[in-house]
């Protein structure tokens, strides 16, 4: 279906750097579709995990805009930039900039795990064209997402438990024995999907081989949270948003109910779906499921102003 679409890349710029953009562009566009901007992960994951989302350019008859933040994918690497560099408040602006540069001014807003959060970021400032915002798989605190991580880390056999302990205080996270135990939480947790889907790996292997964005901000993996966002929380900042919110999740994610209760709880309006049989990465684990949801909602939000 994809490769029927028009895809177009560009690179726009950003500050002294450049982000990567990619647009599907429906064959028959539907009059009223607004373009829906595609919030990748990580922080630091790239497009690539998410880019079967573009599908709902033909499924909906919008256009479907990608991009890959600064610090990863095709966009500008910055591997000595410091510590203090990356934060919320740069991706909130990049996204404008890209934004800006396609000259869009109402649109809806989807993002998936930081992706989501980045979204949130970006709604409780109202800014003018956000149409609906679609949050998922995503927490609202880092201090939740460790607590939730724990509840599963408890879950796991007490071999890979005592792995993960053992290699964590000893500040050995790449031992293969870590490694293959944080495997075991990733099938379980992550990507339930087997085996996993080439888009994930692609994901994977671009941030191995320039971690600088991912180390910087989340950590080691996805529950080993020592990076620059392990305080961070937008509870607080909730009232705030204003679109219209759609809230998913997996059965089995990484991101558990009380991860991200508080987007439901908080934001006047706000609705949730949660996927059986899915972890993480929903989109990948029932592609069709998802996009059916994502696809009503912004159909049912496309008049908004």
């Amino acid at each position: 279906m994809l490769i029927d679409m028009p895809v177009n890349t560009q690179m726009v710029p950003f500050r002294e750097h450049h982000t990567w953009v990619q647009i599907t562009t429906p064959t028959d566009p539907l009059d009223g579709a607004l373009p829906l901007f595609v919030l990748h992960g990580g922080p630091g994951m790239a497009h690539h995990y998410v880019a079967n989302i573009a599908a709902l350019a033909e499924e909906t008859g919008r256009v479907v805009i990608h991009y890959d933040q600064i610090g990863c994918g095709a966009s500008t690497h910055l591997p000595d930039a410091p510590a203090d560099f990356w934060t919320p408040a740069l991706f909130v602006e990049e996204f404008h900039a890209v934004r800006q540069a396609l000259g869009i001014e109402r649109y809806h807003l989807l993002g998936q795990s930081w992706g989501g959060m980045l979204g949130a970021e970006i709604a409780v400032q109202r800014p003018a064209g956000l149409i609906s915002l679609s949050i998922c798989n995503s927490p609202a605190s880092m201090e939740l997402w460790v607590q939730g991580a724990a509840e599963l880390r408890a879950q796991l056999p007490p071999e890979v438990q005592a792995a993960l302990d053992r290699h964590e205080a000893d500040d050995t996270v790449t031992d293969p024995e870590y490694l293959a135990a944080t495997d075991e939480f990733y099938r379980r947790h992550v990507c339930r999907v087997d085996p996993t889907p080439q888009d994930f790996v692609d994901t994977v292997a671009q941030m191995e081989a320039e971690p600088t964005v991912y180390h910087t901000m989340n950590g080691p993996n996805e529950f080993h949270v020592v990076g620059t966002l392990r305080d961070w929380t937008i509870i607080d900042r909730l009232p705030n948003i204003s679109a219209p919110t759609l809230v998913i999740a997996g059965e089995f994610d990484e991101a558990t109910p009380a991860t991200w209760a508080p987007y439901v709880e908080h934001i006047p309006g706000a609705v949730s779906h949660v996927f059986p049989n899915t972890s993480h990465c929903s989109h990948l684990e029932n592609p069709e499921g998802f996009r059916a949801v994502v696809a009503a909602f912004l159909a049912a939000h496309d008049t908004g102003i």
